[in-house]
């Protein structure tokens, strides 16, 4: 028998010291970029910006409303918004957006131990999902709520036993995930309904099912906003079935595709090996069914739902990282197995940390690059902002929502800001300069992308000329003039400006 000093040896990923060391490198690759460089976070810190200085600013006035109702999409607003009269907007941002990732990992770990006792060997695997690409769109609030979720979901199952007390503490806990972001809380909705059925199993599964629709009960007060309309109207529902195949490999996009994929390769085959090797592997029954239940839901959902874009994209990346903590090694199996493989587990998380730090900062200098042009515009004005968006690459340069910064430095109007009801709490205050007003409309693609929103020429031609006294580009070359009226007035290799002239 081997003596007792080596079970620590041997089950190293398990203890404290490993845990923390992981959380804390979920960080690292946000830490240096002044401004999270996701997709969407430049635009929410303009939003953000709105929501603190309309009171006190004219400009804003001038250009903005903000009315405060229950939506659930406003759970990095809410830390934000009070975060930023310290430390100011973009800071604040920095800083929620750092601890997302953390925070997920943190609530991956939970739930392992709230489910089996202990954490897979495999489960560094996972850990690399925080960054996943609904994290790299800038779905933060989606995010932040998925992380809340899984904490969530680790709590209802410990207090499975006190079935009363855990029914007064998830009626407050729901409604604060609904609120940080709806898909959150149906996430979070579904996987309990699931653990309670898989907890009841024994007494048949339909009455399993009966029993834990009504212990879930509690859960289903937000639903009242939803249904009486405060939550906003349905925007349609749209399915891709292509486009599920793409999110998977999808699944750790960032910026080099080979790499990309073949990290998403990495973790199939881990799951082939799995699979096909039974006498060495097993599945926990409470995580594989959470994962199964994750799958289903991803295959169900549209692409389109309640206002919300890629709906089913948002549940792929969760769903693989539970499935990824139900793998177990076998007690009988090699000793040395489940320290290879946290091993490996290990260095894949450190591989991915490394390569997430140099894509943040790639990222992050080209936006800083375009971002130049923000000091050459006046405070208040209003500036139709056109960036030229690739539909065939496996990554653009970050700058679809960059405008956000314009309204956050300089008090300015642009026409990138997301204005659907029920889903922000934002509208301007310009009708006269539709169609060129909320997102899409500063995006341009080449004219073979099947995604066609603005056409450059015609922008150019009809804009509105009150209300936009300044024209910015991103990724299009300078010209001296756009328009007999439109003249350069400032540029680099990113970005340049023009003023309207009479």
């Amino acid at each position: 028998m081997p003596p007792a000093s080596a079970a620590p040896r041997r089950t190293w990923w398990i203890g404290p010291g490993f845990v923390w060391v992981c959380i804390l490198l979920s960080t690292v690759p946000l830490l240096w970029p002044a401004i999270p460089p996701l997709v969407d976070v430049p635009g929410h810190i303009g939003r953000y910006h709105v929501a603190i200085d309309l009171w006190r600013s004219a400009d804003l006035q001038r250009h903005w409303d903000y009315h405060w109702a229950p939506i659930g999409n406003l759970g990095v607003d809410l830390l934000v918004i009070p975060l930023a009269k310290w430390v100011g907007v973009e800071l604040a941002t920095k800083l929620i957006t750092v601890a997302i990732p953390p925070l997920f990992v943190a609530g991956l770990i939970r739930l392992s131990h709230a489910a089996t006792g202990t954490l897979s060997p495999s489960a560094a695997l996972a850990f690399p999902l925080a960054y996943g690409y609904p994290f790299q769109f800038g779905f933060v609030n989606f995010m932040l709520a998925a992380a809340l979720a899984l904490h969530a979901l680790a709590s209802w199952i410990r207090l499975a036993d006190r079935p009363a007390l855990r029914a007064m503490i998830f009626i407050p806990v729901s409604c604060l995930l609904w609120v940080a972001h709806s898909f959150g809380w149906g996430l979070f909705g579904l996987l309990a309904f699931t653990a309670e059925v898989m907890r009841l199993r024994s007494h048949g599964w339909l009455r399993a099912a009966a029993r834990a629709a009504l212990m879930c009960a509690p859960l289903a007060l937000p639903l009242f906003p939803m249904l009486t309309g405060a939550a906003g109207p349905d925007h349609g529902v749209s399915y891709n079935w292509l486009m599920k195949i793409g999110w998977l490999a999808s699944l750790l996009r960032e910026r080099w595709q080979a790499y990309d994929a073949g990290c998403v390769t990495a973790i199939v085959f881990f799951f082939w090996v799995a699979v096909r090797n039974r006498a060495s592997f097993r599945f926990d029954p409470l995580l594989g069914a959470l994962a199964l239940v994750g799958f289903a839901a991803y295959l169900a959902l549209p692409r389109l739902l309640l206002g919300g874009a890629y709906v089913d994209m948002r549940m792929l990346g969760i769903a693989m990282a539970i499935a990824i903590l139900a793998v177990h090694p076998r007690p009988g199996a090699s000793d040395k197995l489940a320290p290879r493989l946290a091993l490996v587990a290990t260095g894949f998380f450190l591989l991915r940390t490394a390569t997430s730090t140099a894509a943040m900062l790639l990222y992050a200098s080209t936006q800083q690059s375009a971002l130049a042009a923000v000091a050459h515009i006046p405070r208040g004005a209003g500036v139709l902002v056109l960036v030229n968006e690739p539909c065939d690459k496996w990554h653009s340069d970050r700058l679809e929502h960059l405008d956000g910064i314009a309204i956050a430095r300089r008090d300015a109007f642009v026409n990138g800001q997301w204005a659907l009801p029920g889903q922000q709490l934002l509208r301007t205050r310009h009708p006269e300069a539709a169609p060129y007003l909320a997102d899409p409309s500063q995006l341009v693609y080449p004219r073979p992308c099947e995604a066609r929103t603005t056409d450059f020429a015609a922008a150019i031609r009809d804009f509105d000329r009150t209300t936009f006294r300044y024209v910015w580009t991103m990724d299009f070359a300078a010209r001296p003039r756009l328009a007999r009226d439109v003249r350069l007035i400032w540029w680099n290799d990113r970005s340049a400006l023009y003023r309207v002239e009479p």
